[in-house]
């Protein structure tokens, strides 16, 4: 088991859908009176203060409340082939993108995110709490391979798209609207050659001058929230 930490974090991790099961909350008064309409009668409370949840946690970021949970189990890769929008991160290692990336993800309608076994970012308290919470809800997997799980997903029938910053095509011109895997690389890298290579189409972001790249939350984001308006847009029956 492990705590996670955070207000939003304990909110999202305590309803409907959460992936984990919750043990034990220790909070501090303030941060108790916040949670009170969130927290299951049957839930263990222990009031404490701030010196103890950063001891108990390790930061102070804990904004006076953690949550005990089970040890976080990612699903198995080809598990999240059944859905219709997923998105790869390929050796994103700041756990703080892949908590933003997470956030963005379940906010625009996808059902999974995949991420290496290695060289990777993996699902701990802090990413969970850059996640605002949001890791607690959204499938994770692990692929020992991106490239064979890409493959993997273009045989289930999906088209997959790489976030590519020197791509001549733009992200706004893609169709989004069918079954779709969105690939963004690493933070300064980009994307591996072989795992672009592999990518169905490679798309980037118009921006003006002096600027070159965004940062990788920021283009996943992009690339998600289109495909949210022109999954919208096609069900309302307007064009894309």
């Amino acid at each position: 088991m492990e705590w996670i930490y955070g207000r939003n974090v304990v909110k999202l991790a305590l309803t409907a859908g959460a992936r984990r099961r919750a043990h034990r909350l220790a909070a501090t008064a303030p941060a108790l009176a916040s949670l009170a309409a969130s927290l299951p009668p049957a839930l263990p409370v222990s009031q404490t203060n701030a010196g103890q949840l950063d001891e108990l946690v390790g930061t102070r970021e804990h904004q006076g409340v953690a949550l005990q949970v089970d040890d976080y189990r990612y699903v198995d890769a080809d598990d999240l082939l059944g859905e219709n929008l997923l998105v790869v991160l390929d050796e994103v290692t700041d756990p703080h993108n892949l908590g933003a990336v997470t956030r963005s993800a379940l906010a625009a309608g996808a059902g999974g995110l995949v991420v290496p076994r290695h060289r990777s970012a993996r699902v701990t308290p802090a990413a969970v709490k850059a996640s605002a919470g949001t890791l607690e809800h959204l499938p994770v997997a692990q692929a020992t391979n991106v490239v064979a799980f890409l493959k993997a997903a273009k045989d289930a029938g999906f088209w997959v798209y790489g976030a590519a910053g020197e791509a001549p095509a733009s992200y706004l011109d893609l169709d989004l609207t069918g079954r779709v895997v969105v690939v963004v690389g690493a933070e300064g890298r980009g994307l591996r050659p072989l795992v672009a290579r592999t990518c169905d189409v490679l798309a980037g972001i118009p921006m003006d001058a002096p600027v070159e790249s965004l940062n990788v939350s920021v283009a996943a984001a992009l690339f998600l929230f289109e495909a949210r308006r022109q999954r919208r847009g096609r069900r309302a029956g307007e064009p894309r």
